[in-house]
């Protein structure tokens, strides 16, 4: 974080300074990194105690204090030593600190924003535009899936004077939740990658969806830049929503960064980089599925318009082997076994493409086995999405079905319900049983897919997985 006094931490946040037993003053500078976790905090840092859903922050504010933070923002005083700033509300403090720190970085003039929101493909964007970007000028960018209320200002609050790029992914469970990240850091280019039923029973419904995705783009102004997924039907629309240059992303025609000449392998994506410029590039991008073509184009045309060449463009996705951990990560090897752990999150959207990907690079004689799990936060829609994915699987011809959890099993149930499999479908309670099957069942030379939801803990199985056939 940039430097700020004890005074100016707490003007920022409408609280009231409390120095308590320590040696500090109101011009005390802070500069050290802000954290929620009292696990994370070092000497310098600031803690934040928030109350969360199934503990409070206030109770490990001694923790933070023993680790040297520097600064308590609380909700209530605390009988510690370290200063603290007592704060109605603690996540709201945190909002507005970040919005502190970020006008004043903005103040230098050299601070570019990018935001990045939609159903799926942010977290794969958000890390590849930190590896581009990194070769031009200091980057921030936020760990994991820092996209939240909490997670978001947790990433602005590291930019420093010399930022030249802040990287923010924006996800939302409901409408109004991107606007209020982005007054926090209102960005200079907005991305809208796709709108899908991700967390659609959290939304309420599509149209939900579209208003909180849309909110990336809708305040932007006239010199900023929306950079919009073309191929999208629910995201194209968006071009009439904001006043900024919009610059189209995707495979079909009406794309200025696009891709031709796709080829899926199951070392990666090859194709033909496309910029409105009119340079073009082959691209060897070995993160696995041809969907994650998307999420390069995205980043393409974020860094063209940033002024980033294409050839610093291009061998930055060459670079990228692994967008994250549990997300299409490769494994295996052992007697020819390929794991694939993309067990991180699930969607209709990611499911669907995760299993037309393993289809794909499975091959010639070799056999396909999927391990899905529940699809989460979907609402009423979850039973109709469970049974198409089912049905995909088998319209695929994947080789071994394993249906995991009492959440997934109508997939299971709609699979054997199509006639054609005779036990190519399985289901199993746990992740255990599903370990213990697939130890004896699995062949030399297959390709295991494991899919699920983050909350159907299938991402340990596939870590296990690949373990068991290394």
């Amino acid at each position: 974080m940039i430097a700020l006094s004890l005074s100016e931490i707490a003007v920022a946040v409408d609280g009231e300074l409390r120095l308590g037993g320590s040696v500090a003053t109101g011009e005390t500078l802070v500069s050290g990194l802000v954290h929620t976790d009292s696990r994370d905090v070092e000497p310098g840092d600031v803690f934040v105690a928030k109350p969360g859903e199934f503990t409070d922050g206030h109770l490990f504010a001694s923790s933070a204090v023993e680790n040297g933070a520097a600064l308590l923002i609380v909700e209530r005083p605390l009988d510690l030593s370290a200063p603290q700033i007592v704060v109605g509300d603690a996540v709201g403090a945190l909002g507005a600190l970040a919005a502190e720190v970020v006008a004043r970085v903005r103040a230098h003039g050299r601070l570019r924003i990018v935001g990045v929101t939609g159903s799926n493909g942010k977290t794969t964007t958000k890390n590849l535009l930190r590896t581009v970007l990194e070769r031009v000028g200091s980057t921030i960018a936020p760990r994991a899936s820092f996209n939240n209320e909490v997670g978001a200002p947790l990433t602005m609050l590291e930019l420093t004077d010399d930022t030249e790029f802040l990287v923010s992914e924006m996800g939302a469970s409901g409408v109004g939740e991107i606007a209020r990240l982005i007054r926090m850091a209102r960005p200079d280019i907005g991305v809208v990658l796709k709108v899908g039923l991700a967390h659609a029973g959290e939304f309420g419904g599509i149209d939900a969806t579209v208003e909180a995705k849309a909110e990336m783009v809708v305040d932007l102004l006239e010199m900023d830049v929306a950079v919009l997924n073309a191929d999208d039907p629910l995201v194209a629309p968006m071009a009439d929503r904001t006043q900024a240059r919009v610059v189209w992303f995707g495979i079909g025609p009406s794309a200025v960064v696009r891709a031709s000449d796709v080829r899926v392998t199951a070392r990666g994506t090859s194709f033909v980089l496309h910029l409105s410029s009119g340079e073009s590039r082959p691209v060897m991008f070995r993160v696995l599925g041809e969907h994650h073509v998307m999420n390069a184009l995205a980043t393409a045309a974020v860094s063209e318009v940033l002024g980033v060449p294409i050839d610093d463009i291009v061998a930055a996705l060459e670079s990228v082997e692994l967008a994250e951990r549990w997300r299409m990560q490769v494994m295996g090897g052992a007697n020819g076994v390929t794991v694939i752990n993309d067990a991180y999150n699930a969607s209709p959207d990611s499911m669907t493409a995760a299993l037309k990907t393993l289809a794909q690079i499975a091959g010639p004689g070799r056999r396909t086995v999927a391990v899905l799990g529940e699809m989460s936060e979907l609402g009423e829609l979850a039973g109709e999405e469970h049974d198409r994915i089912g049905l995909l699987a088998v319209r695929l011809n994947i080789s071994q079905l394993v249906v995991v959890g009492p959440a997934a099993r109508r997939m299971h149930i709609s699979t054997i319900n199509e006639g054609s499999w005779d036990g190519e479908s399985l289901y199993v309670d746990t992740p255990d049983e599903a370990l213990e099957l697939l130890a004896e069942s699995v062949k030399p030379g297959d390709t295991v897919l494991v899919k699920s939801s983050n909350s159907a803990g299938l991402r340990f199985l596939g870590d296990r997985l690949g373990e068991l056939f290394s």
